[in-house]
C-alpha cells in the first residue's frame, strides 16, 4: 500500500503545480476523495488529492514535480473509467483521471486506417466516432459505455471476440508517454538498428531501451517458457511479444498491460478495422453448466467469433430482469427439461450468405452431438441479438441484485487457462468454492477459455472477508496447474504477490530492473506489480489482505442507517452511470458535470461514508468525529441538490441504486437539524396553493405572470419562469368520479361483464390539471372517439415535491390519501388510466413502503400508449381508417426520461399505436431535457438546464417541423417551448387530429 504523503508536503506539491502553468483541475476536498477511493473492486483507499488534466502538458507538469527533489517523490495513480475490478487506480498518493477533460478524437486517417486519441476517449465513443467510416476498434468489453482507451491499454483489455481480435496491444500503432523525468517519449514499433540506436543515447529513453533489450535477449528461453501459449497471455510487463518475429523492437507490447506502473499517457494511435456488416448469434441450450463447458471446443470447430457462457445462476436472475420479455423465447428452450448452462455463439461476416454458411457449418456439428445439448435457436434479428448481448453484458450487475446480504463479489472473476482445459479446471474450481459453502455465478468468454467466476460473499462480514485468502491462493494454484493464469483479462492491481509464482523469481526480478529503469522512485501506481529493484520497507508490492477494503467500512454503518442506504452499500462500483452518450437518460447532473460526485456511483459513496459517520459519532462521541460527520454532510447535501430525482438510476443501475429515494430520507434528517429554506416551504405548499388558484386561472395568471411577481419570486423563493395555469378545464361527460361519492363507484363496479371493456377512468392529477389541460383533454377525447365511455377522476395531491424534499412525514398522509381513493377506483374493475408518467409511477415506486404498498394490493396505472397497445394486441380495438393523405414526415417522438427508464416498452407501444392510426414515429435517442419538474425553475440550476437541453435535446430537434415533434411529459414540453421557442404537442393530440381528420366525432 502506497506510503501516505504528508499534508504539508502535499499542500506544497499542490501550490506548486497550480502555479506551474498546469491548466487542468485540482481537488482535495474530501467528497472527491472518497469517490475515488473505491472502483469496482472490494478495495477501499482514499486518496491524497485527484487532479484532472486538462491537456498533454499538464502530465509532464505533474511528473516533474512529482519526481522533484523539493517536492516528491509524489505517488501518482492513473485512472481512467474506475471500472477496474482488482484496485488497480486505487491509491493513497495523488489519482490522476483523464476522463473528465482528456477525452478527444486527435486525428482521424480513414485511408491508413488509422485514429489518435486522448486517454479519457471512452471506447463506444471512439467506435461511434468511426461507425459512419464502416470501421470500428474490435477490443470488445462489457463496461465499453464508460471504459476509456487509456485504461483498455492499461489492463490490454480484450473481452468479446478476442478469439479472432485479439487485445488492445495488437492495435497500438503508437503511445506518446510522459517518462518518470518528466520528458516525453513516443513510442512505436522499431526495427533492431533503430532500437540500438536508441539504447546508445544517454537520457532515461536511452537507459530503458538498453535494459529492456537487455532482458528479452539474455531472458529469451525463460520468457518462451513461462509465457503461456493461449490467447490470453501473461500480461504486466508483456515481454513474451517485445521481439516481433521479424525482430522488431515493439515497447507498446510492454506498456499495454503495464497498469500505469511504467510511465503516464499523453495519446494513443490506433489501428481500425473493417466493421463487419452482417451477424447472426445461435443460442445453445443445456441441461447443465458442466456440460456447457465440455461442449465448448466442438463449438470452436466451427471457427465463430465468439463464444460466451452463462450459468444457471446469471439465467435464472435473467428472468427477473425487464430485458427478458424480449429474448425468453430464445432462452428458454424448447423442451420441458430446463435450461440450466448456455452458450452464445457469434458468426460475423460481410454478406448473409457468408454468415449463414459459417451457421450451417455449427448446426452440422450440433446435429451430430446432439446428446450433450438440449436444443439451439439460431438468431439473426439485429435487435433481438443486442438484447441477447446486452443481457450478457448485465450479468455481473445481475449478480448484484441478489436479495440478502452476500452478493457476487470480484476478486477471482477473470481467471484463464487453455480452452481445452477449462471444463476440467471449472469443475475443480467449483469444488473450491463448494468447500466453504459458497453459491457462485459465472460466465465469460468460453472460446478463450476465460472465465468471470463471482462468489457470493457478504464483504461486512469478518468471516466472508477472511475467505478473499485462501480462495485466491486455491485459485491460483488451480490456474497454475492448469498452465493458465490468475489475471487473464482485468489486470493484476492488488494482486500483484502473485507475479513471482507465475513468472517464476527469476523473471520476476527482471520486471523490477526493467520497473528501476523506468520508475527509479516508484512514482507510478506504486505497490501494484513491481517494485524498482528488490523489496523493501518503502518499497513492496502489496498483499491482497493488507489492503483496506471496503466492507470493513460498511460494516461500521449501524442497523438503522444501514436501513436507510442499503442500495449505496449494493453499489459494487461497475460505473454504468458514467456512460458516456448524452443520449442515455441515467444520471443527467454527471453529464453536465463529468463530476463524479455528481453521479450515482458518488452520491452512495458519500451516503456510504456519511452513514458510516454517523454511526460512529452516535456510538462513540468526539469532536473530531462531529467535525468531519458535518464536513461529510455539507458535501453530501452539496452532490444530491444537483440530483434531479429522474430515478433513471432506480431501473437502468445493475444493481438499481435509487438515489432518489435515498436522497429523500438523508433530507428528512439533514433538515431535523438544518432549517428549510423559504422556497421548500413554498413549494411544501404548491398542491394546496394550485387547487386554490385553479378556481380562479386567469385571475391567477394575473397575479403570477408578471415582471414584479416574477422578481418576487426570483429574489425571494430562487425561482424564474414559472408556467401558467390552464385557463380550461378538462370536460367530459358526467359528473367527475369522487371520494365523497361512492355510489358512481359502485354503479361502475356492476357494470355489465360485456360492458365493462369499453370503460376506463382517467385519472387526473394536480399537474396536469393545473398546467396542462390540453394534454388531458386530448387523451380523454382520443378514448371517447375510439368508442370507450371514459370516467374522469377528480385529481388528489399526489405529494411528489414532499418526496423529493424529504418531507416525507407530509408525503405519508398524502401518499395514503391517494393510494385509498386511487384503490377504490381500482376496486371497479375498469383500467385505471393516466396522462403524466411521473405521476402515474409514484404506486410503483414513491407510493411503495419497504418494498410493499402498505396495507393494499398495488395499484396499476396505465398509459394510454400502454392501453391502447394491449387492446390493439387483444383485437378489441380497430382504429377507424381515413382516407389517405400526402405522405408527412415521421412525428419525431421525444420520451420523458423517468418514463422510458421504468417502462421501457413506452417508445414501442406509441408507435405500435401511431402504426395503427396510419402515422409515422421516430422515437428519439435523447437523455434528460433538463427541467425535471421545478428542477429548471430554481435559480442556481438555470445554466445546467440548459445545458441538459443542449447536449441530446436540441440536436435532435434541429430541422423539425413544430408540428412533426411530440412530447410526452410535461417538463419536457415546457423546457422546449422555453430553449426552442415552441410547444411540443402530446402525442396524444396528434392521434386526435387525425381521428378528427377520419371523419370521428
Amino acid at each position: 500500500m502506497t506510503t501516505s504523503i504528508l499534508p504539508q508536503r502535499l499542500a506544497a506539491f499542490l501550490s506548486a503545480l497550480a502555479a506551474s502553468g498546469y491548466r487542468g483541475d485540482i481537488a482535495s476536498d474530501i467528497a472527491t476523495r472518497a469517490v475515488f477511493a473505491t472502483d469496482n473492486s472490494i478495495y477501499q483507499l482514499l486518496p491524497a488529492a485527484v487532479l484532472y488534466p486538462r491537456e498533454g502538458e499538464d502530465l509532464n507538469h505533474i511528473v516533474r514535480l512529482a519526481a522533484s527533489a523539493e517536492y516528491g517523490p509524489i505517488p501518482l495513480a492513473p485512472r481512467g473509467g474506475g471500472t477496474g475490478t482488482n484496485g488497480q487506480s486505487l491509491s493513497s498518493g495523488v489519482v490522476v483521471d483523464t476522463s473528465r477533460h482528456m477525452n478527444g478524437i486527435v486525428s482521424f486517417d480513414a485511408e491508413r486506417r488509422l485514429v489518435t486519441v486522448q486517454p479519457g476517449v471512452v471506447l463506444d465513443q471512439l467506435n461511434a466516432y468511426l461507425k459512419p467510416h464502416g470501421l470500428f476498434f474490435p477490443p470488445n468489453v462489457s463496461t465499453a459505455t464508460r471504459a476509456t482507451l487509456g485504461g483498455m491499454v492499461a489492463t490490454d483489455a480484450s473481452g468479446k471476440g478476442s478469439r479472432i481480435y485479439g487485445k488492445t496491444s495488437d492495435y497500438i500503432e503508437a503511445m506518446d508517454i510522459v517518462l518518470a523525468d518528466g520528458s516525453d517519449w513516443s513510442v512505436a514499433d522499431i526495427d533492431d538498428n533503430t532500437s540500438a540506436t536508441v539504447a546508445a543515447r544517454t537520457d532515461m529513453a536511452g537507459a530503458i531501451h538498453r535494459e529492456v533489450r537487455r532482458v528479452v535477449t539474455q531472458q529469451r528461453e525463460r520468457i518462451a517458457a513461462i509465457f503461456p501459449k493461449m490467447n490470453r497471455g501473461l500480461t504486466g510487463y508483456n515481454l513474451q511479444h517485445v521481439r516481433g518475429t521479424d525482430g522488431a523492437f515493439r515497447l507498446a507490447y510492454l506498456l499495454a498491460g503495464s497498469e500505469g506502473t511504467l510511465a503516464l499517457t499523453k495519446q494513443i494511435t490506433l489501428r481500425v478495422i473493417a466493421r463487419p456488416s452482417h451477424r447472426a448469434l445461435v443460442a445453445v441450450r443445456y441441461a447443465h453448466f458442466q456440460m456447457a463447458l465440455a461442449d465448448v471446443q466442438r463449438l470452436v470447430a466451427a471457427e465463430p467469433a465468439a463464444i460466451e457462457i452463462l450459468d444457471d445462476k446469471v439465467l435464472g436472475l435473467a428472468q427477473q430482469d425487464v430485458i427478458w420479455s424480449g429474448i425468453e423465447n430464445v432462452l428458454g428452450g424448447t423442451t420441458a427439461q430446463p435450461v440450466l448452462g448456455l452458450n452464445f455463439v457469434e458468426f460475423v461476416g460481410d454478406s448473409a450468405a457468408a454468415v449463414q454458411e459459417q451457421v450451417a457449418r455449427l448446426e452440422a456439428l450440433l446435429a451430430d452431438g446432439s446428446e450433450r445439448a438440449l436444443d439451439w435457436a439460431v438468431v439473426t434479428d439485429a435487435s433481438t441479438v443486442a438484447q441477447l448481448w446486452t443481457l450478457r453484458e448485465k450479468a455481473v450487475g445481475l449478480l448484484g441484485r441478489l436479495g440478502g446480504a452476500r452478493q457476487g463479489t470480484a476478486f477471482v472473476e477473470d481467471t484463464a487457462v487453455p480452452p481445452e482445459k477449462l471444463a476440467d479446471y471449472v469443475a475443480e474450481f467449483r469444488a473450491l468454492l463448494d468447500s466453504h459453502g459458497l453459491a457462485y455465478g459465472m460466465f465469460g468468454h468460453a472460446d478463450v477459455g476465460c472465465l468471470h467466476v463471482r462468489p457470493l460473499l457478504d464483504m461486512k462480514n469478518p468471516f466472508d472477508a477472511a475467505l478473499i485468502r485462501p480462495i485466491s491462493d486455491g485459485v491460483a494454484a488451480l490456474t497454475k496447474k492448469y498452465g493458465g493464469l490468475l489475471w487473464g483479462e482485468h489486470g493484476r492491481g492488488f494482486r500483484g504477490e502473485y507475479s513471482p509464482f507465475f513468472f517464476g523469481p527469476e523473471l520476476y526480478a527482471e520486471l523490477c530492473r526493467i520497473k528501476a529503469v523506468f520508475d527509479p522512485q516508484n512514482i507510478f501506481n506504486p505497490g501494484k506489480l513491481a517494485t524498482p529493484g528488490p523489496q523493501t520497507a518503502l518499497h513492496k508490492i502489496d498483499r491482497i489482505d493488507m489492503v483496506p477494503l471496503r466492507g470493513q467500512a460498511d460494516h461500521q454503518i449501524d442497523a438503522v442507517r444501514m436501513q436507510a442506504v442499503e442500495r449505496a452499500v449494493a453499489c459494487n462500483g461497475n460505473g454504468a452511470c458514467f456512460s458516456w452518450d448524452a443520449s442515455d437518460p441515467m444520471c443527467p447532473s454527471y453529464k453536465a458535470t463529468r463530476d463524479r460526485t455528481q453521479s450515482p456511483k458518488g452520491r452512495a459513496t458519500l451516503l456510504r461514508e456519511w452513514a458510516r459517520l454517523d454511526s460512529v459519532q452516535q456510538a462513540a462521541p468526539s469532536e473530531a468525529g462531529a467535525t468531519a460527520l458535518q464536513a461529510m454532510e455539507t458535501e453530501l447535501k452539496t452532490s444530491l441538490s444537483t440530483c434531479l430525482s429522474c430515478k433513471a438510476c432506480a431501473s437502468q443501475c445493475p444493481v438499481r441504486v435509487d438515489i432518489p429515494a435515498m436522497k429523500s430520507r438523508f433530507l428528512q434528517h439533514y433538515h431535523q437539524r438544518v432549517p428549510r429554506s423559504r422556497r421548500d416551504r413554498l413549494v411544501a405548499r404548491m398542491e394546496p396553493l394550485l387547487a386554490l388558484a385553479s378556481k380562479a386561472p386567469a385571475l391567477a395568471n394575473l397575479l403570477s405572470q408578471n415582471r414584479v411577481t416574477g422578481a418576487i419570486l426570483r429574489k425571494m423563493f430562487g425561482l424564474s419562469d414559472l408556467p401558467a395555469l390552464s385557463t380550461r378545464p378538462v370536460q367530459g361527460k358526467g359528473d367527475k368520479l369522487h371520494p365523497s361519492q361512492p355510489q358512481a363507484l359502485q354503479k361502475l363496479a356492476v357494470l355489465p361483464s360485456d360492458e365493462k371493456p369499453r370503460h376506463v377512468i382517467l385519472l387526473e392529477d394536480s399537474f396536469t390539471s393545473s398546467f396542462d389541460t390540453s394534454a388531458a383533454q386530448a387523451v380523454h377525447d382520443v378514448l371517447t372517439l375510439l368508442g370507450y365511455r371514459v370516467h374522469l377522476a377528480s385529481a388528489t395531491a399526489n405529494g411528489k415535491s414532499l418526496h423529493v424534499l424529504g418531507m416525507l412525514d407530509q408525503f405519508a398522509p398524502v401518499a395514503e390519501t391517494a393510494r385509498s381513493w386511487h384503490g377504490q377506483l381500482a376496486a371497479t374493475g375498469l383500467p385505471l388510466l393516466g396522462v403524466e408518467a411521473v405521476t402515474m409511477l409514484m404506486h410503483e415506486h414513491e407510493y411503495k413502503v419497504d418494498g410493499k404498498v402498505a396495507g393494499a394490493a398495488e395499484t396499476q396505472v396505465q398509459s394510454v400508449d400502454q392501453f391502447l397497445s394491449t387492446e390493439l394486441e387483444a383485437g378489441r380495438l380497430h382504429w377507424p381508417q381515413s382516407t389517405p393523405a400526402a405522405a408527412s414526415a415521421p412525428f419525431r417522438l421525444f420520451l420523458h426520461c423517468t418514463e422510458k427508464t421504468a417502462r421501457p416498452r413506452t417508445g414501442s407501444q406509441w408507435s405500435k399505436v401511431f402504426h395503427a392510426a396510419g402515422l409515422q414515429t421516430e422515437v428519439q435517442a435523447t437523455g434528460c431535457c433538463g427541467m425535471a419538474g421545478l428542477f429548471g425553475h430554481e435559480q442556481e440550476h438555470v445554466a445546467m438546464s440548459s445545458q441538459l437541453f443542449d447536449l441530446s435535446w436540441a440536436p435532435k430537434l434541429a430541422g423539425a417541423a413544430p408540428a412533426q415533434v411530440l412530447a410526452s411529459g410535461f417538463s419536457c414540453r415546457c423546457q422546449t417551448e422555453r430553449q426552442a421557442g415552441f410547444r411540443p404537442r402530446h402525442p396524444a393530440e396528434a392521434l386526435l387530429a387525425q381521428l378528427r381528420a377520419a371523419g370521428c366525432s
